[in-house]
């Protein structure tokens, strides 16, 4: 389970240690780092999909029990999402490979940094290394944004990099206010504290929650905190913005992790928060996305806008709260992320044979009428090359997949929406349900309009264009995601149900699988309030037993602080054994804690056994 996060990191390390000279070298081990990444993800994700619970399992660094624990935990959903982002990164890869990765001297290294980041988010169980991780992929990410430089791409990357500096520190303000109420940021714990917590604390928990989700959202991009991904998104490298499609759903997929595992129908008082205002800004994200794109005169800002539009979506679908919206909203959002991410890479190639400005000059003639003439001028008969032919296919199957029109993915995804939003309540249909279907609808034709548009005008309405010089590395990658969107369409069936799964394990209330073991037992669920004691007392017991049963040897080895015990005469010179702790007189008889050698170390770790022990009362009672 550490192997998603694990493998990117050496690798990343051993290409800062070879130097972004070596260019060969480190596109080989990049490449042998994410395919290693990819069949991990397949085989958690089989290995989760075979669990009868979904949850594979838990993996604690440092051997640590939670909430003390770093814990990685994989269940269907963080699979799902670990394969996704390895077959992005597959693709990206293939495409960059062409000529993208000699731009830069650090881009493979960056990349992997970024994987390790995305792939950390989506394995961390607790609030603090979800911090860490997302500063990792945001660290790496603005390298990627400005790889290529130029002035445009400096811009955007500066913007980009100052808004998201700002959401790491409300993210960071949000994560101590909760820590300050509930005294833990491991999510399972989190889940089974909320309910319990004190009305008067209660407010603090909510205000540092929405501060907290106000980072998550800008990260997702929701109106009217998504100003700068339209600009940042147009700007990047082709196979940078490719690959930053996942990264939307980075922010997507915690919103769906922590606002149904801490405010869940379990979350007492708390219940459902701010869900009235994620569904209100899910369709606003709607509406500006399908706006921007109708705007657009750019093809680059049509599909970033596109992304808003996949967000938006994604989190109204989650709002709504029936599990079957969210089954059919990770359909939709794996359908939607392989579609934008082709349709990044498809424009790169688009755009390699026109002039600068023919988007604006395109739109310019439309608007004066002076497309019919030359129409007439030039004939009815053009000759198409065969790579224009080529990319006009690709762009016409991008279209289908990211509008919602058959025979692809993208339809299957919006009818599972739409049937969902329907069959939400079954006397009556609610007026969200009717309001997301008329906008889902009219979003799916302002995309349709904008990218015929858009591919009108580049692939058809200049005959007199330079035909753009297409590699079959830069070729096969788009092909293959345009692929993976139609076998998506050929095994609906069992795609979605794995999705039903997902969304069943996620309202099923999984947290109440312990994040950790009970020394000497097993993955046992979470018991009620009233027999956490007895977990909780087998837990100190072994805090105890790990942290003060320390041999000391030697009192310079540990920085001894020396204290004199009756008839001891050795200590003074600081050069004989410890004595055994059950030897110190009266108050003293504690394990770990010797008046003849006292070492500081053991006094340490013997006052956070006592820390756990007060914290633990405090708990339960």
């Amino acid at each position: 389970m550490i192997a998603p996060v694990a493998v990117p990191l050496f690798a990343s390390a051993i290409m800062l240690v070879l130097g972004g000279d070596r260019r060969t070298l480190n596109a080989t081990l990049n490449a042998a780092s994410v395919v290693a990444l990819v069949a991990i993800a397949i085989a958690l994700l089989r290995g989760a999909d075979a669990s009868p619970d979904g949850l594979l399992g838990v993996y604690r660094l440092g051997d640590w029990p939670a909430p003390f624990a770093i814990v990685l935990v994989v269940d269907r959903l963080t699979a799902m999402m670990l394969l996704l982002t390895s077959i992005l990164a597959s693709a990206t890869l293939i495409f960059s490979l062409a000529r993208w990765h000699r731009v830069g001297a650090h881009f493979h290294s960056l990349f992997q940094l970024l994987l390790m980041g995305i792939n950390g988010a989506f394995l961390t169980g607790d609030l603090f290394n979800l911090f860490v991780f997302f500063e990792v992929l945001l660290a790496a990410s603005y390298g990627l944004a400005l790889h290529g430089s130029g002035t445009a791409r400096v811009t955007a990357g500066m913007h980009y990099i100052i808004v998201n500096l700002v959401a790491s520190l409300l993210f960071l303000i949000g994560v101590s206010l909760i820590y300050g109420v509930t005294g833990t940021l491991n999510m399972a714990d989190l889940a089974t504290r909320i309910p319990a917590i004190r009305a008067e604390d209660r407010a603090l928990l909510e205000t540092g929650a929405a501060v907290l989700g106000i980072a998550f959202l800008t990260k997702a991009g929701m109106w009217p905190m998504c100003f700068w991904l339209p600009r940042t998104y147009a700007a990047a490298p082709p196979p940078v913005a490719a690959l930053f499609a996942i990264l939307t759903k980075v922010g997507v997929y915690i919103i769906l992790r922590l606002w149904l595992l801490l405010f869940g129908d379990h979350a007492g008082a708390s219940a459902h928060f701010g869900g009235e205002l994620l569904l209100i800004g899910g369709m606003a994200t709607i509406v500006f996305g399908a706006i921007g794109c109708l705007a657009s005169q750019d093809m680059a800002r049509l599909a970033a806008y596109s992304v808003l539009v996949s967000s938006g979506t994604v989190l109204s679908a989650i709002a709504m709260g029936p599990v079957g919206m969210t089954a059919g909203a990770l359909y939709y959002l794996v359908s939607s992320t392989l579609g934008l991410a082709a349709l990044f890479l498809l424009i790169e190639l688009i755009e390699r044979g026109r002039e600068p400005g023919a988007d604006l000059l395109a739109v310019t003639r439309e608007l004066y009428g002076e497309e019919d003439e030359l129409d007439d001028a030039k004939g009815t008969g053009i000759a198409i090359p065969a790579s224009i032919a080529a990319l006009g296919g690709a762009f016409i199957c991008c279209t289908l997949v990211i509008s919602g029109l058959p025979p692809l993915s993208g339809f299957v995804a919006k009818f599972a929406l739409l049937t969902a939003a329907l069959n939400s309540q079954p006397d009556s249909i609610p007026i969200a349900a009717w309001i997301f279907l008329v906008i889902l609808i009219l979003s799916g034709l302002a995309t349709l309009i904008a990218t015929t548009r858009a591919g009108i005008h580049a692939l058809w309405a200049s005959p007199d264009r330079a035909v753009p010089s297409v590699r079959l590395v830069e070729i096969v990658p788009i092909v293959a995601l345009i692929l993976l969107c139609a076998a998506q369409t050929v095994q609906a069936g069992t795609v979605m149900r794995y999705a039903q799964a997902a969304a069943n394990s996620l309202y099923a209330f999984l947290v109440q699988r312990i994040c950790f073991k009970i020394p000497g037992g097993s993955l046992d669920e979470i018991a009620p309030l009233s027999d956490r004691k007895r977990h909780f007392s087998r837990l100190l017991a072994a805090v105890e037993s790990i942290f003060v049963d320390r041999p000391i040897s030697s009192g310079r080895k540990y920085g001894i602080d020396r204290r004199m015990g009756a008839g001891s005469t050795g200590a003074a010179e600081g050069t004989s054994k410890a004595a055994p702790c059950d030897t110190a007189p009266g108050p003293h008889r504690l394990r770990g804690y010797c008046q003849i050698q006292y070492c500081r170390r053991v006094h340490h770790h013997w006052f956070r056994a006592k820390r756990a022990t007060s914290r633990f009362r405090r708990y339960t009672a």
